[in-house]
């Protein structure tokens, strides 16, 4: 079930996360679908390019003190903004 949210797309690769969001956009057939891709995997923006999106927005990370270790290659869609 996909209800309507900004929600993260975390996938091992880029095959995986592309079948994951192929799957989640066919239930919800007609909607306008956001993606809030991390431009440091560039694999997530081949994803969103490939799907037909286009940027709406920009934005960029800043962290207070050194950033965090994260997965980078495995972050497709983040999860908030707010949240980084």
């Amino acid at each position: 079930m996909v209800r309507p949210c900004y929600c993260p797309l975390f996938a091992d690769d880029a095959s995986l996360a592309t079948a994951l969001f192929q799957a989640l956009c066919s239930q919800v057939s007609g909607e306008t679908v956001y993606l809030d891709v991390p431009e440091n995997n560039p694999a997530a923006v081949t994803l969103a390019r490939e799907a037909g999106m286009k940027e709406v927005f920009g934005c960029a990370k800043m962290y207070y003190g050194p950033a965090p270790r994260l997965p980078e290659n495995e972050i497709f869609g983040v999860t908030t903004f707010e949240l980084g």
